[in-house]
């Protein structure tokens, strides 16, 4: 959820691996902040830390500590930034900075604070942004925390569940699994569910409408054998910018195996734009063992379309 934060203050400085010095006002560009040692075409333009962590460390190693002293560009207070994710946003004002890195490694010797106390707070609680949008921020301004919400769009694909024969219940599966991935990952997530018939038309006219609104992910479901009416993949396969084959191969000879009836299904994976698409099968037990594989990797194909080194 959303939180408020305060700036406690803006630090700089002119060399790398060393403290930064607090000043009136930071100036931040596309490039990072001016006169700053970190600024550059990279993903670790501003340092952060919290008065939160601050406080914590100080209570281990047994002193007080200055802002700017652990290399960060500003120190804030409103929580601890180790709970942020990568692709998260802090704005104020005009500056807008996405969330790039938790962490770093720790310089070792090479740390003034870890050569005085044997550990360093940064590589655990600090974070790392990238600059999105230009501005000014200074000591007392107030930032907003927004975690990023994955947009997810479920579809079923049934005439007969779509007419009221019998229930649709993969598409609710698919969301209750995912509702179940977002309280272990920590990643809150918005579904938006359609129960559509066998029709080329609604379903390139839906896939297209979610693509255009920048959802994160489309997991589709049905109509990925091959019978009369499966026509799923041939819809999806050539919209597709990038196709993704080891997800869906993985699958299907991993429960192939067990199940030989499951290397017929024709499930595709791939990116079009920013968003990732998955047919699934329309069987309950198939969308289970599909979701099983394919949640474990949302997180980092999400920080990989982000263009974000998260390793």
């Amino acid at each position: 959820m959303e939180r408020l934060l305060k700036i406690v203050s803006v630090n700089i400085s002119k060399e790398k691996g060393t403290i930064k010095t607090p000043c009136e006002k930071i100036e931040l560009t596309l490039n990072g902040i001016v006169s700053d040692a970190h600024s550059g075409d990279w993903h670790r333009q501003v340092s952060l830390l919290s008065t939160e962590s601050i406080g914590s460390f100080s209570l281990i190693s047994g002193r007080e500590y200055l802002p700017g002293e652990f290399a960060e560009n500003i120190t804030l207070s409103g929580m601890k930034l180790n709970e942020c994710r990568p692709g998260d946003i802090i704005e104020g004002g005009t500056v807008v900075l996405l969330v790039t890195q938790i962490g770093k490694k720790c310089h070792g010797g090479g740390c003034a604070v870890f050569r005085e106390s044997g550990a360093c707070v940064m590589p655990k609680d600090g974070i790392f942004c990238k600059v999105l949008s230009a501005g000014e921020l200074k000591k007392g301004d107030t930032l907003i925390y927004r975690p990023r919400v994955f947009r997810i769009g479920v579809i079923t694909l049934s005439t007969r569940a779509s007419q009221g024969v019998y229930p649709d219940r993969s598409g609710p599966k698919i969301i209750s699994l995912l509702e179940e991935y977002s309280k272990e990952s920590n990643r809150e997530i918005e579904t938006d569910y359609r129960l559509i018939p066998d029709s080329r038309e609604l379903l390139t006219k839906l896939i297209e409408e979610l693509i255009q609104n920048s959802y994160d992910f489309i997991f589709t479901t049905g109509g990925t054998g091959v019978g009369p009416s499966d026509f799923t993949p041939d819809i999806i396969k050539p919209m597709l910018d990038i196709e993704i084959p080891g997800i869906m191969e993985h699958i299907r000879v991993k429960y192939g195996a067990t199940m030989p009836a499951a290397l017929l299904s024709r499930g595709v994976a791939g990116v079009k734009g920013s968003t990732a698409i998955f047919t699934l099968p329309g069987s309950l037990n198939a969308v289970n063992e599909y979701m099983t594989e394919i949640m474990p990797l949302m997180e980092h194909l999400f920080f990989m379309r982000m263009g974000l080194d998260t390793h």
